[in-house]
């Protein structure tokens, strides 16, 4: 059974540094939200999306999953690593955390 792990911003900062544009971060946010701001690099995965999302993106590299506060990412996460991504991640704490370590 594939299941997520969970990814503080710290680790997610050095897995950044170390492995660049092979981490992928999927943000679950509404679009409002991922518009007005979000992490570099990061995609606005929604229900509309997910499908081509899923199609189209590599299981073998790293995934990461934002929401707000690090609570529904997990839902998320555990589906995706369902769908057969190998590496899947929820961002605790969410962008939320995220946004106040790079204030």
């Amino acid at each position: 059974m594939s299941s997520f792990k969970h990814l503080s911003v710290n680790e997610l900062i050095h897995m950044r540094a170390d492995h660049g544009d092979q981490v992928q971060i999927a943000d679950i946010r509404d679009a409002q939200s991922y518009g007005s701001s979000h992490i570099e690099g990061s995609v606005n995965l929604s229900n509309e999306n997910l499908a081509r999302f899923i199609a189209e993106s590599d299981m073998d590299k790293p995934l990461v999953v934002v929401c707000y506060h690090g609570i529904s990412s997990q839902n998320a996460a555990a589906y995706l690593a369902e769908q057969g991504f190998d590496q899947v991640f929820s961002l605790d704490g969410g962008y939320s955390a995220w946004h106040l370590a790079h204030v």
